[in-house]
């Protein structure tokens, strides 16, 4: 991945369920703030994703775009964008290491790049928001299962 911005969170549960919740599409309008739809378009053998196709609305990016998923068991996820009207490129990933107690700390990479000019610093504050409210999200709702 290019430039990129990189954030951290400690979630209270095994990796195998933060995994699931990363896993679970369908369920991200739900968490996932601005997540509008998720639609799983194709999955692997194992059932967990190859293409999701999202509508997204977080402000200042509205888009519909479709994301490839490589899974590597309960440690990693990584995507990218195939397809996107706003977003020319959306790369990312979420690492999880099993801290012991039960607990998970949950790494988020992302870059991302839009058609519409924006200065390097607009944009990696736009990632910032993007990985802090995912993060925020994901431990919310894996906690309360």
């Amino acid at each position: 991945m290019a430039e990129q911005t990189t954030s951290s969170i400690v979630i209270d549960a095994p990796a195998a369920s933060v995994m699931g919740v990363i896993a679970d599409f369908p369920a991200y309008p739900v968490w996932a703030k601005g997540v509008k739809t998720a639609d799983v378009l194709g999955t692997y053998d194992d059932g967990r994703a190859t293409e999701v196709f999202f509508e997204l609305d977080v402000s200042p990016i509205k888009d519909e775009y479709t994301l490839a998923y490589q899974w590597d068991g309960d440690r990693e996820v990584t995507w990218t964008l195939t397809e996107g009207k706003m977003l020319r490129a959306l790369d990312g990933a979420y690492t999880l290491r099993e801290l012991g107690s039960g607990s998970t700390e949950v790494t988020y990479r992302l870059a991302l790049d839009v058609s519409i000019p924006l200065i390097g610093m607009l944009k990696r504050k736009g990632e910032k928001i993007l990985i802090d409210t995912a993060l925020k999200g994901l431990k919310k709702r894996v906690e309360s299962l």
